[in-house]
């Protein structure tokens, strides 16, 4: 488990195979709670090939000194990503 925020990862290696590769992340907020969205592609066994970009946001909270998941939400789609940014920029902008 991670004991920085820095370290914190959704890599996973599964039998030798990088079965979920990060591309990037983003640390929305530290402390003893944090909140990290992060970029990846899943491993398609069939094609032998990496799928096309997701992103999930996760929210971790400290205890004894290590982060540990508490939740998180997936984002499907490139679609429902645009959808989110629109809703955000429509209400942010009405301040």
């Amino acid at each position: 488990m991670a004991e920085t925020v820095e370290e914190l990862t959704v890599t996973y290696e599964d039998g030798g195979i990088e079965t979920v590769k990060e591309l990037d992340k983003k640390v929305l907020t530290k402390g003893a709670w944090a909140t990290v969205i992060f970029r990846y592609q899943d491993w398609n066994r069939t094609k032998n090939e990496y799928g096309p970009d997701k992103y999930t946001i996760r929210r971790y909270q400290k205890q004894n000194g290590e982060y540990k998941p508490k939740s998180k939400f997936n984002i499907s789609s490139k679609d429902q990503a645009k959808s989110i940014i629109e809703a955000l920029e429509e209400w942010i902008g009405k301040e």
